[in-house]
């Protein structure tokens, strides 16, 4: 560049602006978006056929969509699962029920698996709903609200056999399926149980107790000639580990999303030689780099001072805090991905910011993304080691991801198969 006087002056090389920095923000996203979640529904496909592939003869398959597909987005998942073959939703409550069968349409069967209070129980039954039942007192309101609609009551008993959370004892169940059986306006579709702590050892003991519990129901509800349609009892990590549980139909949560309900879980399913059985996690969270500072040695971050820099340090800052789902628990203890590589967080978690040390990352800029969970690069981080960090499971990362967060669909990441 020639300058006055016609001298020839250096051209300054000017930093790139957040504009022009790598775009972070796919299409389509509402204005002001700043963090996001991507589902990607080859992934959701695979792990649907993963364990289509380990269902015992004649049993079908229950995607749990519950808490809005345990933090994934329900509108997304719902026809994700279905067209990929589960037969079965299985929701937390009543609305989450409607909005299913909003989503799927009026052919698929859906199960409310928790609480329906008395007064929402003719909206159950109105909208064909599978209940499941747990106290003698709820099915004399199904029997009412079925009166009331002029359409059968969908009754899944639940059978107590060692959880001690919802369920029945016993002769509870026989009594209540004899009651069942008898009624025009009720119909015996279901008998469930649920396992105590079958992903938490690799020591199934208690699990096969709990197994021989409900075969003994099953066989003396058959001997008085009452079967149900669909006996279920297996979780995730049952359906993976012990086909032996699968009876009718198994109910598939965690492992959907990708997600191994525990490293006992994985454990136990490489010592059975299931090597071969791979889940691929269906859900990264990003978030766009807001601005990138140098803090002086010495310096504190965040509130509390509870880092302080030891070095001239770069900063990146992302607008992204516990609101939206990133517990203040992992506070100095977790990390983030910036172009391929590992970034710590430093100071405290804000509640809608938080700060991670890029000063080795040369090419952190502000309008870059970050990843949260997800790959970059080589690298990734799961919501297990978010889970690891904060001293609680990956059920719980993602079920606490803040609706709010906008959920985007993605393809292509994984070889159909």
């Amino acid at each position: 560049m020639i300058g006055r006087g016609g001298r020839r002056v250096a051209r300054k090389t000017a930093q790139p602006t957040e504009l022009e920095t790598v775009a972070a923000r796919p299409k389509g996203l509402p204005a002001g978006t700043v963090s996001w979640l991507e589902i990607d529904l080859d992934a959701l496909a695979a792990n649907v056929r993963a364990f289509r592939s380990r269902l015992a003869p004649g049993a079908r398959l229950m995607a749990v969509v519950k808490s809005n597909a345990y933090g994934h987005g329900a509108e997304l998942v719902v026809p994700a699962v279905l067209d990929a073959g589960a037969e079965w939703l299985g929701v937390g409550n009543l609305a989450e029920a409607l909005d299913a069968r909003r989503i799927a349409g009026d052919g698929v069967p859906v199960l409310i698996l928790q609480h329906v209070p008395a007064q929402d129980l003719p909206d159950a039954v109105a909208a064909d709903l599978a209940v499941t039942v747990y106290d003698g007192a709820a099915l004399e309101r199904l029997r009412r609200a079925a009166r009331r609609t002029g359409k059968p009551a969908r009754v899944h008993l639940k059978l107590e056999t060692g959880t001690h959370r919802q369920g029945l004892p016993l002769e509870d169940v026989l009594a209540l399926a004899r009651e069942v059986a008898s009624a025009p306006e009720l119909r015996l579709e279901g008998l469930s149980t649920h396992f105590a702590d079958i992903e938490d050892t690799t020591d199934h003991r208690f699990a096969m107790e709990q197994l021989a519990r409900f075969r003994d129901a099953v066989g003396r509800l058959e001997a008085e000639g009452i079967r149900p349609r669909y006996r279920h009892a297996a979780c995730s990590a049952a359906a993976v580990l012990f086909p032996e549980t699968h009876f009718d139909m198994v109910r598939v949560g965690i492992g959907l999303y990708g997600q191994w309900p525990s490293r006992e879980t994985f454990v136990s399913a490489r010592e059975r030689g299931l090597s071969g059985f791979r889940l691929v996690p269906v859900l990264a969270w990003k978030a766009v780099i807001a601005q990138v500072k140098t803090v002086p040695p010495g310096g504190y971050v965040g509130y509390g001072r509870t880092w302080r820099a030891t070095r001239a340090t770069r900063i990146a800052v992302l607008p992204v805090g516990y609101y939206e789902g990133y517990t203040r628990s992992l506070s100095n203890r977790a990390y983030v991905l910036v172009a391929g590589r590992r970034a710590p967080v430093v100071g405290r978690i804000c509640m809608n910011m938080m700060m991670a040390d890029v000063t080795d990352i040369a090419e952190a800029a502000a309008g870059m993304p970050a990843v949260l969970i997800g790959r970059s690069g080589e690298e990734e981080i799961r919501a297990g080691d978010l889970a690891e960090w904060s001293g609680t499971i990956a059920y719980e990362v993602l079920s606490r991801l803040n609706p709010a967060l906008p959920r985007i669909p993605v393809r292509g990441t994984v070889t159909p198969g």
